[in-house]
């Protein structure tokens, strides 16, 4: 239950990334001054109302750090006033004391006016800066190259929008404000006391080299185990959330307690972190009220000295041990504090650390008019790997025409999927050329070239929403005829007409109130929907029963009639009708043709062919 207990609250603080266990706990902090040169560098636009800020944290000090002084006067005076009674020459002048208590009111309200108008404005700064981070990573998100998010987990690109810009958020509000008001009361205070008495604030600034250097030594040993904290809590939501999104699966293969005991190793080492990290945060109070403690001795004592010879007044030692007290709180306070400032500093290096991530790389780019285009495919000796150890395709060439209807085939392994991810631009060639319409497709811009892309992958996306909201995404412009006569071309209208709600059903996040085949035929009406200039089917009907198969394929027949289509398929009786098929082995195109012609050749299509309807026939 305790480490329960400390993961909730250090959910609250965010952050995430890989990681060796052991390693992370030793790693050295980043750059704490650098990260807070980057965070004032991103605030940059907000220089005005950040004086403004400061300006309203010292007014308020001033304000605050008289009061005592003025309340002095008070005791004063009651004091001398019951010295005159004693002596029989006067008494307590009331009205003098109601006059300071007056002045003491008006010093307080004021401190307590600008110090409201500080945190609203700091509040609104935090909260827009908070926004256009945010915002920041979702666009930057849309701009990163496929191979980051296939080389992380899910979870960890979730901490950074999520628990990393909270903490930040949390950190800059309320530490930025408590650093900055404390730092002006220290030094408010020590100027009042110097005005009262020289050799008493002497001996209250003594205690200031102690508290420093403990703070140091507990800032220093504890970062590490800040960033440790942020670290781990963004790897155990990743194992989390990969465990959930893949429940089913786990179960099946009985790996619930192999989840388990890799979730437990995360959580130990989180655990340690974050208790170490909430230990040190802990000590920081008790130190500084211990330090705190010792300047008021020795304040009191030499006080009540000075008293006794007549150099200052009672209520100059009431004022004196009020700004003791003043001076340690905020000295506590920092102290406290420090551990937001080391959360928040790791979550902004991480922060930037993303927002500072390689790109898509988009060189010159050629106006592509989407009207105008035929769909011709050129693929020139095209090389590439997903590591330089690791080559996929080693030399493929092919020329596909406008409305060819071409099918890719070959065993598992064989570069098929890559051919469609380089066509996409989700990765870029390492050698040779893909060309559209005779242009290099790296001299396109990403996003206009993609308009002119339908897919239909075997990996299934949708999303929560209405069935008519997830088919609609192939064009968001569609009518709901539209969508509804896409749906009938993809033989999926008479299932949707039977769910609950029909095209208003919800579809939930994971799509599991719907069947895999269902799940499939809705992806097929969302291409047919997008009505784009080439097609891309990736294994599209391996999801659905051979009598589904075979409508759908009508319905494809039609779809692709006039435009340019690649079809990926494993079930090779699917594309017996295709224009061409190139067969691919080892990332190379070893055969060509068409069915008829492969059949005859008797190679390794005719090989793979036969095998499949023997295996149909067994």
């Amino acid at each position: 239950m305790a480490k329960n207990k400390v993961i909730k609250n250090a959910g609250q603080m965010g952050g995430g990334g890989p990681g060796n266990a052991a390693m992370s706990i030793t790693e050295k902090p980043d750059n704490m001054k650098k990260a807070f040169a980057d965070l004032l560098r991103y605030m940059g636009g907000y220089k005005i109302a950040l004086f403004f800020i400061v300006i309203f944290a010292i007014s308020s000090t001033i304000f605050q750090v008289i009061g005592p002084k003025i309340m002095g006067n008070a005791t004063t005076e009651i004091a001398n006033g019951l010295m005159r009674k004693i002596a029989g020459t006067g008494g307590i002048d009331f009205s003098a004391i109601g006059r300071i208590l007056l002045i003491t009111a008006g010093l307080y309200g004021a401190s307590s006016i600008f110090g409201w108008l500080q945190g609203w404005m700091m509040a609104g700064i935090t909260q827009k800066t908070v926004y256009r981070m945010r915002k920041e990573i979702v666009e930057k998100i849309n701009r990163m190259p496929m191979k980051y998010f296939e080389s992380r987990p899910y979870g960890e690109v979730l901490s950074r929008i999520t628990n990393d810009v909270d903490t930040l958020g949390t950190g800059l509000n309320q530490s930025f404000t408590q650093i900055l008001t404390s730092t002006a009361t220290i030094a408010g205070v020590i100027i009042m006391m110097l005005t009262i008495s020289p050799l008493m604030t002497v001996i209250a600034l003594c205690i200031l080299p102690l508290a420093g250097l403990l703070l140091g030594m507990l800032i220093r040993f504890s970062q590490k185990y800040f960033k440790s904290q942020q670290e781990y809590l963004g790897k155990i939501n990743g194992r989390i959330e990969e465990t959930f999104s893949g429940q089913n699966v786990v179960k099946a293969f009985n790996k619930e307690e192999d989840f388990i005991k890799d979730f437990d190793e995360i959580n130990e080492v989180l655990y340690s972190a974050a208790w170490k990290s909430q230990c040190f945060s802990g000590i920081m109070m008790p130190l500084m009220n211990f330090v705190g403690n010792l300047g008021y001795a020795g304040v009191a004592i030499s006080g009540g000295l000075l008293a006794i010879k007549g150099t200052i007044g009672i209520g100059d030692i009431q004022a004196f041990i009020q700004y003791v007290k003043n001076m340690t709180q905020p000295i506590a306070q920092i102290a406290q504090v420090m551990n937001q400032v080391q959360s928040m500093t790791a979550a902004s290096e991480r922060v930037f650390a993303f927002l500072n991530e390689e790109e898509e790389v988009q060189g010159e780019v050629i106006p592509l008019n989407q009207k105008d285009v035929k769909g011709l495919v050129e693929f020139q000796h095209v090389r590439f790997g997903y590591g330089e150890e690791q080559v996929v395709i080693g030399d493929f060439s092919a020329k596909i025409c406008p409305g060819q209807k071409v099918a890719i085939v070959g065993p598992t392994g064989a570069g098929k999927t890559t051919i469609v991810k380089l066509l996409m631009r989700y990765y870029d060639v390492n050698k040779g050329e893909i060309k559209l319409d005779g242009v290099d497709v790296r001299k396109l811009d990403k996003h206009e070239m993609r308009k002119n892309f339908g897919m239909v992958l075997q990996d299934i996306w949708l999303y929560a929403g209405t069935v008519r909201e997830n088919i609609r995404f192939g064009n968001t412009d569609a009518t709901d005829e539209e969508v509804e006569n896409a749906a009938k071309a993809a033989h999926a209208h008479h299932f949707i007409k039977t769910l609950p709600g029909g095209y208003d059903m919800m579809i939930n996040e994971d799509a599991t109130n719907l069947s895999q085949g269902q799940k499939q035929l809705i992806t097929i009406a969302r291409a047919i929907l997008a009505n784009t200039k080439v097609m891309i089917l990736d294994e599209a009907t391996s999801s659905v029963d051979t009598r589904t198969e075979v409508q759908i394929q009508k319905a494809m027949d039609n779809l692709m009639e006039g435009r340019t289509s690649f079809i990926i398929a494993h079930r090779l009786s699917t594309i017996r009708n295709a224009d061409l098929i190139l067969v691919m082995n080892h990332g190379d195109i070893v055969e060509q043709g068409t069915h008829d012609e492969l059949i005859s050749l008797g190679g390794v299509y005719a090989g793979l062919y036969n095998s499949q309807f023997e295996g149909d026939i067994a």
